[in-house]
Order: structure tokens, then sequence, then C-alpha cells
């Protein structure tokens, strides 16, 4: 059972990424049928004996099958601009957040809230306890509030990184001198994993992003005491 779980999508933590993988169960349902259509052909082409030794050109079946094609191209494309758009859209932002790529960490800043930025490092595993998440929890994780619109503005300090959350549907490249963003909600508690998804040097593999989703109370409990620390 797990082995057919880890074949599909994490389970979506935001309303982006619950598009995203409807739209990928629709396309893929079109490329089945697609392919059953043209094993089933094909497998005819094999096994049976008809012959036209006299047909030369078919314009009916010429214009049906260059018809068709463009169709089911269309049942693809608009959800899929669809879709563009809504990623590329930047709603009204209840929490700016800026996430600045290192070699090889993230440091984080709550530009709604003064003087409130740490450095998030990966926990070494000899100093990682039993309930820690190997090669993937950190120091300082991001807490974040749930049913909340949030920016995240993404840069690096040093060479290209990428900031990606899979059960988020988010994925930006964080580029020397200058800022890119994208935001997204997150609609259920939890922890949510990432890691960098650009080579960018020899402990690429070590710089891991750990999201802590809570509610919007626990959230203003906790910005208090880090403000207070």
């Amino acid at each position: 059972m797990s082995t057919w779980a880890n074949l599909g999508f994490q389970d979506s933590a935001s309303p982006l990424m619950e598009q995203l993988i409807f739209f990928h169960d629709h396309t893929l349902l079109i490329l089945v049928m697609i392919t059953m259509l043209v094993g089933y052909l094909m497998s005819m082409l094999f096994f049976n004996s008809y012959t036209h030794r006299f047909l030369l050109h078919g314009q009916t079946i010429e214009v049906i099958w260059t018809i068709l094609p463009a169709i089911v191209l269309l049942f693809i494309a608009l959800p899929s601009l669809r879709l563009l758009y809504l990623l590329d859209e930047i709603n009204e932002p209840s929490i700016t957040l800026k996430a600045i790529g290192h070699q090889w960490y993230w440091s984080y800043e709550y530009s709604d809230f003064l003087d409130l930025e740490f450095d998030s490092y990966m926990i070494p595993t000899n100093e990682m306890n039993t309930e820690g998440f190997r090669l993937l929890d950190v120091d300082n994780r991001m807490v974040l509030p749930m049913n909340s619109q949030i920016r995240v503005l993404v840069t690096a300090a040093d060479v290209i990184h990428s900031w990606t959350v899979p059960t988020l549907g988010v994925k930006v490249d964080g580029t020397p001198g200058r800022l890119n963003q994208t935001n997204f909600m997150i609609n259920r508690p939890g922890l949510f994993f990432g890691q960098c998804s650009e080579i960018c040097g020899a402990n690429h593999s070590f710089m891991p992003i750990v999201i802590e989703s809570a509610p919007v109370n626990y959230f203003i409990k906790w910005i208090s005491s880090m403000n207070t620390a």
C-alpha cells in the first residue's frame, strides 16, 4: 500500500495544490483514453486482413483526425491556462514573509513585525531526538497561520536556490539580486516539509524547509513570545 502511495502526489494542504492535483488527474485520464484508442487501432492493423488497394486519399477521415486532436488539446489547454492564472494571482496578503537562501540554510524575515528574523538550519542526525525527522527537521521552524493569505518573497544571498513545498504547490527560485514572490493559503494544521530544488552546491540536499501551520490564536502567541525573547 505504501508503494502505491509513493507513486502519487503528497496530500494537498492548500487550494492551489488541490487544483494542481485535479488538473493532473484530468490530463492523465485524457492520455489514458488516447493510449487505449491508439493501441486498439494498432492491434486491429496487426490482426485483420482487410485491404483497400484503390484507396488513394480520404478527405473525410483526414479532417476528422485533424479536428479531434485540436479539440482534445483545448480540453487540456483551457484548464491549464486557468490554473496558471490562479498560481500567478497575488491576493491581498494577511502576512508577508521573506525567505533568503544561503549556502546551505534558509533565513526568514517576518516583514509585518519588527525585528523578527531567524536562520533555519537542518538538525544533524547525531543531535536529533526520537521525535525528529531525519534530514528534514530544522532547528527553527517557520510558523504560519492557517486559513490566511500568505505572501512569500524569495531571494538568495549567494547562488540560485529554490524554495519548494510540494504539499502547498509552491516552487519559487531564489535568485541573488532579485525578488520573486508567490502566495498560498494553508487550509489545515500540521507540519509541511520541503527542500531546496535547485542544485546550489555540495550541501544542496541538506537545507530543508519546515512550515508549521497553526490556528491564528496560536500564531499570535508565538509572535508575542518571539518578540519578547
